[in-house]
């Protein structure tokens, strides 16, 4: 069975950024693309500088992949699969993410 967990109100989400929650005991790094009108989640911890700050990078679009730049090491990481562009051998998790009644719904 999957749980969701609500998060916050999409309309109170800023777009292009993101924001950090705790979901069962890990934090997620929410973002909201304002071009694709998408939610990505992802974990909030970026492998590259060993700290929970991903939720403050910014999203953008590198070789054709929306990604979110980790704001330390400047690596890029996927949103829709967690791959780091920079160094094949770093990836975060995604979360699945969804809106119900207007709020932003995680699940990990």
């Amino acid at each position: 069975m999957t749980i969701w967990t609500p998060i916050i109100a999409k309309d109170k989400l800023t777009p292009d950024t993101g924001v950090c929650a705790l979901v069962n005991g890990k934090q997620v790094a929410i973002f909201f693309d304002r071009k694709t009108d998408q939610l990505f989640a992802i974990d909030n911890y970026c492998p590259a500088s060993k700290a929970n700050v991903l939720s403050r990078g910014l999203i953008s679009s590198v070789k054709d992949v929306l990604t979110v730049s980790s704001p330390l090491y400047k690596e890029h990481f996927s949103l829709t699969t967690g791959e780091c562009l920079e160094d094949a051998t770093l990836s975060v998790p995604v979360y699945a993410v969804r809106v119900t009644d207007g709020m932003v719904e995680v699940t990990v």
